[in-house]
Parts: structure tokens; sequence; C-alpha cells
């Protein structure tokens, strides 16, 4: 008998298909009227064997039938039946069956039943599915939707339909543009896109996924999709599955602001970029708007009170907004019942998760609180910078808008990286505080101005290394010296910081010792080298913990040379210090073949001194090896370019040493060391201003030297200084002949003060003495200091100069 047409619910895996399951027919009275194939094949009767008989004395064991019994009467209380029942094999077996039947009435009131049945494990497994695809709609955790060929929602789980606030059928026949904000349905149609057209699975994507309905309102999905197909092959949509991983892709990115906090905060020693640093950093993660606020002793680099004194400064505020009240260099007034007051005063960061349920908000000043309100603000943290017990200052973040609330972790997070920015802020300030002292201890021990000389003009650049590596240890000197000459010196000392600054006032100070003395070139480093081996040798026996400052003293390097205008010769030595340059004034420029020498404090090897004359006009470049490196550290390069520079000698002084520092150093940062720059143009004292005279060594030579002297005087207009000069000259003249020996040189030069010279071959030096009044003698030389300015004793190879200086009368 054939089973009449009826519809159920079908799929490939379902095991009542009709074409897959059992089937049989029963009377009102239970007797068996229909019998398929498949029924034959499971149970083993053939149909003629069963239709006709009661189903309950062929296929239920005598064991089975009360509950059989309750089946039935369940059946027909409720019209039908499904469940899993034991019924008995042709072989005698009992069989584990799975039914569903249904009560069909036919002709008015004549009612069969329909039955449909499959082995129990098939069932089994089938109701496993279902209810697995019913807990997916229904109870899962994790978002389901399933999108047609269109790439349109066709149905969507509970989970979304909670975690997006729409009902089950608002996001059905609509595309994920139409209710997710723009930024994020790109992504999500291009990933359905890419599964439906290449069937590449996707697992585990991050992407955001903020509604239209709330778009202020942060939420991270992790998404899975496939693409659907049926037996045969047939595409049938794109089926993924949703997870929020909001609070996950937080403490993520809260880790991950702490990781770039630790790389990007404090990469200078600068107390303004460390605190823009700390800014920046907050709003790439955390907050829309970050102010951060410094004590003015900690932005000035000052030493820090005790007692937080000091109004607070606005140094860093990111973004930039001009409608923020407080600009970056103004002072912020901190008002008593402000987050930020009750921050200072309980050093502890305090979250204001709702800015609108707080009261006293609105009791505040009216002018920030409507700036506030147009900003949309509507959550802060204010965090104390606290290092080293000290406050700081403090650091507010903001949210506007449609950004959701502050979270106590955001809180912490913000103390967190804020604590290491504190930290890097008071090193910043501290190692101001010492740039500062050094920088002020540097300038002091440099020259201020230097008067017009008639050796040399000169102009010079110092310009001190960037924040860094500190302050260095660059120095240079011009030194005016007897008989019009002039020294020029340029130093280095190594290091950074104020122990290279103290180490280079002390050279500078024994440079311009030495100088006074009057040595030659090579002698003043030779000695200056024995000053460094000295100071080291006391530095390592009585300055323990002084170990830095006794390396920059050794391996110090300078160039000394000495120019004088009446011979145009220039004497130079130098100690492990770059050559100087020269250019003539048909701007022809060398580098001068200089022997180097050892770096001062190293012995072991002699200094050699270079001679060289000069034409009116030459220009001599003395600098620091800072000036070389400031721009790519090629020095070779860099010298062909401080040689261009210089070709052109005639320009004026002060323009050529600025284009050589435009030339050679960086525009967009300031030299990572010292640079010192020397120049000096070389003069020529004109012949009618000086004049020289060999006298013999005899008895007549002081009163030839008197009648010399008058005559000069004479001509020069200077007769008013005739008496003193002629008492100088007679008195130098007579000691040269009692006490030395060869010719005698008397000289006169005429710059800005009259220079009286008398020279002679001995080398023995001339004593001042207070003479008794019994004494016949000996009040020469102290006639000669009474009556002149200044005086002293050079030497020279061949002998030995005694020299005067006297001011000119006034014109």
């Amino acid at each position: 008998m054939g089973t009449p047409s009826m519809h159920f619910s079908e799929s490939p895996e379902d095991p009542f298909a009709l074409g897959h399951a059992a089937s049989a027919v029963l009377d009102d009275h239970g007797r068996v009227v229909g019998w398929s194939a498949r029924a034959q094949e499971l149970l083993g009767y053939r149909a003629k064997e069963v239709i006709g008989r009661a189903w309950r004395d062929l296929l239920v064991d005598a064991r089975d039938l009360p509950v059989a019994r309750s089946v039935v009467v369940g059946a027909m209380r409720a019209g039908g039946w499904f469940g899993v029942l034991p019924v008995r094999h042709h072989d005698g077996r009992r069989v584990e069956m799975g039914f569903r039947a249904r009560a069909i009435t036919r002709d008015g009131d004549h009612q069969e039943w329909f039955l449909v049945g499959a082995p129990a494990t098939e069932v089994v497994a089938w109701q496993r599915d279902r209810a697995l695809l019913d807990g997916l709609y229904h109870r899962s955790p994790i978002g389901l939707a399933i999108h047609g060929t269109d790439r349109k929602v066709i149905r969507v789980n509970r989970a979304i339909q909670k975690a997006s606030g729409l009902t089950a059928e608002a996001p059905v026949g609509r595309s994920p543009g139409e209710f997710l904000v723009d930024e994020d349905a790109g992504p999500a149609e291009e990933r359905v896109r890419h599964v439906l057209e290449t069937g590449e699975p996707l697992i585990f994507t991050e992407q955001s996924a903020r509604t239209r309905h709330a778009p202020g309102r942060e939420r991270m999905v992790s998404v899975s999709a496939f693409r659907m197909e049926d037996s045969s092959g047939r595409v049938l949509g794109v089926a993924e599955t949703i997870e929020d991983v909001t609070q996950r892709y937080r403490a993520r990115r809260r880790l991950t602001l702490l990781n770039e906090a630790s790389a990007r905060i404090g990469t200078s020693l600068d107390v303004a970029q460390t605190a823009r640093e700390l800014a920046e950093v907050a709003v790439s993660g955390l907050a829309d708007h970050c102010s951060v606020d410094l004590l003015k002793p900690v932005a000035l680099g000052d030493e820090l009170p005790s007692d937080m004194a000091g109004a607070l400064v606005r140094v860093a505020l990111s973004p930039p907004e001009p409608r923020v009240p407080f600009q970056e260099g103004d002072v912020v007034p901190l008002l008593p019942e402000s987050a930020q007051a009750r921050c200072l005063a309980e050093r502890r960061p305090i979250l204001e998760r709702l800015l609108s349920l707080r009261p006293e908000w609105y009791a505040m000043d009216r002018r920030r609180i409507e700036i506030a309100l147009g900003l949309g603000v509507h959550s802060l943290i204010a965090v104390p910078l606290m290092a080293r017990g000290l406050i700081l200052g403090i650091v507010t973040l903001w949210r506007v808008r449609h950004s959701e609330p502050f979270e106590d972790d955001d809180a912490a997070v913000a103390h967190e990286f804020s604590s290491r920015a504190a930290v890097c802020i008071d090193n910043a300030r501290r190692f101001t505080q010492q740039q500062s002292a050094a920088l002020t201890l540097q300038r002091s021990l440099l020259p201020g101005t230097v008067s017009d000389l008639p050796a040399v003009e000169v102009a010079y650049r110092y310009l001190p290394a960037s924040g860094e590596p500190g302050i260095g240890g660059d120095w240079f000197d011009v030194i005016p010296l007897s008989g019009a000459r002039v020294a020029l010196v340029v130093g280095d000392v190594v290091g950074h910081g104020i122990h290279a600054a103290a180490s280079m006032g002390r050279l500078r100070a024994a440079v311009r010792t030495l100088a006074s003395l009057d040595l030659e070139p090579d002698e003043v480093v030779a000695r200056l080298d024995d000053l460094v081996g000295l100071l080291a040798a006391e530095g390592e026996t009585n300055a323990e913990g002084n170990q830095s400052s006794i390396e920059q003293v050794v391996g110090a390097t300078c160039v000394y040379a000495v120019y004088d205008p009446v011979s145009r010769q220039c004497s130079l030595a130098r100690a492990g210090h770059p050559a100087p340059l020269v250019s003539t004034p048909d701007g022809q420029v060398s580098v001068l073949d200089l022997p180097a020498g050892p770096p001062l404090g190293l012995g072991g090897l002699p200094f050699e001194m270079y001679h060289l004359d000069l034409p009116e006009g030459s220009l001599l470049t003395l600098y620091t090896d800072g000036l070389l490196e400031a721009r790519d550290g090629d020095i070779d390069a860099t010298l062909e370019n401080l040689a261009e520079c210089l070709a052109h000698s005639a320009d004026a002084l002060e323009r050529t040493c600025d284009g050589v520092v435009e030339a050679l150093l960086p525009t967009d940062r300031r030299p990572t060391d010292d640079i010192a720059l020397l120049m000096a143009r070389t003069r020529v004292l004109p012949p009618e201003n000086f004049a020289t005279w060999h006298l013999p060594l005899e008895a007549t030579a002081a009163c030839r030297a008197r009648e010399l002297t008058t005559a000069k005087l004479a001509e020069w207009g200077l007769s008013e200084m005739t008496f003193t000069t002629e008492l100088v000259a007679s008195e130098l003249v007579t000691n040269a002949y009692r006490y030395a020996e060869g010719p005698v040189t008397l000289r006169l030069i005429r710059t800005h003060c009259l220079i009286c010279e008398v020279s002679d071959a001995s080398h023995t030096s001339p004593h001042l003495r207070r003479a008794l009044s019994t004494d016949e003698g000996g009040r020469g030389l102290f006639l000669v200091a009474q009556l002149t300015e200044r005086w002293g004793t050079r030497y020279t190879h061949d002998g030995k100069t005694v020299w005067t200086e006297q001011p000119l009368p006034p014109s």
C-alpha cells in the first residue's frame, strides 16, 4: 500500500526525509494498512506479512507494551508524536527506532496515522544537529549572521540582536552599510564579497563594528566566515560567526599603549619635548584630548621646591585646540573644586566617568564650562606627575562627544604611563638644570668681547651642543701679546657637562698664564702638555671618584698661533687638533701642513713649530672638530665646503663667519657637539708706525738711544712723551750694555699705545728690586715699572727682549 502524499520539512541530513526514512500507515484500529520498501529493509518484514495486522502484536515486544501504550495515549491526545521506541525485528531482536507520527483525517471522520521512522542513531545525531542549530540561533553567546548571494543579511541570531540593540528583523534584507557606520561598513562588506567570490574562509578577523544608532559606542568583533554551498556545489551565501572582543581589544590596546609609552616617551632630555610625547601617546590610544601642566620650576629646568610651590604652566596640549582657554605656555590656575586640584591634593588619579552627574561641575567657572560643553567633554581623568616623591605637575585626559566614558582600567593605564613619563620629565629637568649650570660656567670662562687689536680683525662663533649630549669643552681665546702681537688659541676638551666646562676653564687659564710669559707656540703647547700630565697624576692620587674629569683633561686638543703684524710672520703649534686653514687675499685657500703632535697629557712626542709669512688681509681660520662633523660626518667634503666659504676672504669678516656656519651646520637641528670657530684677518703695521735701530754695545749706546727716541717721537707728534720714553729707552739700553752680550736693538712701535723694546743676545732675566738708600744703582727697572703701564720680558732662540707699553695721550 502506498503512502499518502504529505509535506514534511526536509534537508539532506534529515533522517525522516521521505526518500530516506521508513514509512507506514495505521488505521484507527491500529492495523497496518501501508508499508514501504524502506520499512521492509530496516525491519525485515515484507508488506504482505504486516498488512492488516495490529502493530502491537507484530512490532512490539511484550516487555515494551506498557511504553508503547503510553505513547499511543499521548499521541492521540496531541494528534502526533515524535521520539525513540524499541520495535521487534523480523528475526526477533529489538531495534531502537526513531519515529514521527501524525494523525490524518480522511473522508470526514475516518482517521489514520502516518508514521515515518529511521534508526535511532541517525535520529539522535540529527537531533543533536538540530539542537546545535537552535542553540546557535537562540542561546549561543557568539553572533551568527547569514548573508545571501546578494550579500544582504538573511538571518541573525539573538547574540547579534542583543549586542547591536536591533530586533531580529531589523538587519534582515539589508547590507552592512545600512546599519554600520561608514568607516566600519566598508571592511565588513568587502569581507563578505571576498568569501562569496573566492570561497576562501576567513578566521578570527578583527574589525570595528559600530552601529549607526550608537556610533560613539566602541565595539570590536572577531569574525570568521565561510561560503555555504548545497550538495551540488551551488553557492547559497556566506555564514559569519561574530564574537564581541571589545574588552579583549581594549586590554590589548592598553598593553600596547604602555609599550608605546616606554618607546615614545623620553626620547630626549628636553622637558617640553617629553611632555609633548606624553600627550601624543595619550591621545593615540586612550583619550581624545590631553594636556600636560607642569610646575613652573619644572618647565624651566630649575630646582624643584619641596612645598610644591609655583604656578602650573601648560607645556603640552594634544591635539592643538584653539578653543581651549589655556594654550601652551599659559599659566593654568586651578579651581579648588576641580578634579585637577583634588588630584594634586590627594596625590592620586581622579576619574570622572560622567561629568554631567557631578553638580559641582556646573558650579565652576562658567567660561570654562561653556567651552567644555562646546567641545563635548563628558569624561576626564586627572593624573599627578610624581617622581622621587615630588609633584612635578598634572596630566589631564578628556573624552568628548560620542566617545565612551573612561573606565577604571583606563585610569590605571593612564597612571602607569604617566608615572613612567614623570621620571623622564624629572630626568630632563635635572639634565636641563645641569646643562644650564655648565653653560653658565662655560660662558663665564669664554671671552666676552674682543677689543680691537692692531694685529688682526677677529670674528668668532661659539655654538653649544644640543641638549642630549650636553655642553662640551670647546673653547677659544684671543690674547694680546707684547710688541703688538696677538695669540690665537682654540681647544677642545673630551666629554660633556660641568666637568668638561671646568676642565676647559683650567686649560684656558693655563694658556693665558703661559702666553703672558711670551713663550714660543711650541713651548706653550709643551708646557701645557706637562701641566695636563701633572693634573691627571694629581687627580689619580687625590680625587677618587673624579675619573671623568681626569679623562676629560687627558686627551684634550688645542692649536696655538702667534701673529706679528710688524714682521707678518705667524708661528703655530698644535696638540692633536684639526689644522687651521689660511686664505690669502687672492682667494687661495689651503690647509696648513702643521705637524699634528699628540693630544695633551699623553706625552712621549715633541711638539713642532710651524712658521709662515702672511700677506696683509690673509684670513686665518681655527675651529674645533664639531664644525667638520656637524652635518653628515664626511670630513673631507666638509673641508671642501669650508674652503669654498673662505675663498672670498675680502668679504666682511662677520658675514664670512655667518656664511661658514650656515653652510656647514644643519638647519633642522642643533649640533651634537660643541663648535668653536675663530677667524682672524691679518693686519700689517705700516712702516711709518715703527722704527728699528741696531746699536753697538758701547758706553755711548744709551746716549744714542735717547737721541733716536726723541727724534722719532717728534716725528710722530708725541713730543710730550719724550722725557718718559727716552728715560725708559736709556735705562733698558744701559742694562743691556752692563749685563748682556752682542749687539743691542731698539724698536719703537706706535699702535693704540707706545711700545718700546730693547733686545740683546743674553738670556739673563732682569729683575725688579727695591734699592737701598745707600745703593748707587739698581733703580733703573724700578723707574721703568713706575713710568710705564706694562713691562715684561720675552725670550727667543737668539736672546731676549725687554718691552714696555705707555698709553698714548688723548688726541
